[in-house]
């Protein structure tokens, strides 16, 4: 196995969960790479109208895409890998199989796909619970039977809802830093002073900015969402694989 291919945390799908969960872990310095087979649910959804944040709602593939891109433009490494296995290893914590024969490692892995886990049933440890649909055991905030894996999502047995699946991805994650025994974790950016001003120390994954490096973060957000809304979307929504398909 190269070195490319071992990473702090793997998470095990690319929809808003997943990508939610991985945003969160690298902010805070972990090397991260989500692992997707593609076809998010959440691109089966004709326009997406209860995601706060959008006042008359936003396409969901719009949506994904922007999603997909801050996880990037925040370290995360994005990869077309469908895993088919997860073994334990005493030395990199997990191993993970892919459809197209590579294995990469990581610490830790975030399970976020829905309902496919049968990559996960020969790992000891794991509960899965048959409720129509297959789910992972966990507590509340996505850890499983197995130290180092987590589940989020729907796969979590979390409310069929965008913005409740990315709520509990993010909330997985901080579970995993805090479970790495780090510090308590804010990710906040801050008016310069706030903390230093009261001769406190920036907390870990806070930061304070001045007021030039606000206008400029605030110039930059607005350009990089014109750029995005500025046509509409080109995709069109996924059909449920049951609804008959005209030649």
């Amino acid at each position: 196995m190269t070195a490319a291919n071992h990473f702090d945390v793997a998470v095990v799908g690319g929809g808003v969960a997943g990508l939610s969960a991985a945003i969160f872990t690298a902010r805070h310095g972990l090397d991260t790479a989500v692992l997707s087979a593609g076809g998010s649910l959440l691109r089966r959804n004709a326009h997406l109208e209860n995601y706060p944040g959008f006042p008359a709602g936003v396409d969901a593939r719009l949506l994904l895409d922007m999603t997909r891109d801050q996880a990037e433009r925040n370290g995360c490494s994005i990869h077309d890998a469908r895993v088919t296995r997860i073994d334990r290893d005493a030395g990199s914590g997990f191993v993970l199989g892919t459809a197209s024969g590579e294995e990469w490692s990581a610490e830790y892995v975030v399970a976020a796909t829905k309902n496919t886990t049968d990559y996960l049933e020969d790992l000891d440890g794991i509960e899965l619970l048959d409720r129509g649909k297959t789910f992972v055991a966990t507590d509340r905030s996505g850890r499983t039977g197995v130290p180092g894996l987590y589940a989020a999502g729907r796969l979590a047995e979390k409310p069929h809802q965008a913005i409740v699946a990315a709520g509990h991805g993010a909330e997985v994650a901080v579970a995993l830093l805090e479970d790495d025994d780090r510090p308590f974790y804010h990710d906040w950016v801050t008016p310069e002073g706030y903390f230093t001003g009261r001769g406190r120390d920036v907390p870990p994954g806070c930061e304070e900015i001045d007021t030039a490096e606000h206008r400029r973060r605030e110039r930059e957000s607005i350009d990089v969402v014109r750029e995005y809304v500025a046509e509409p979307h080109p995709g069109t929504p996924d059909q449920h694989p049951s609804v008959a398909r005209e030649d």
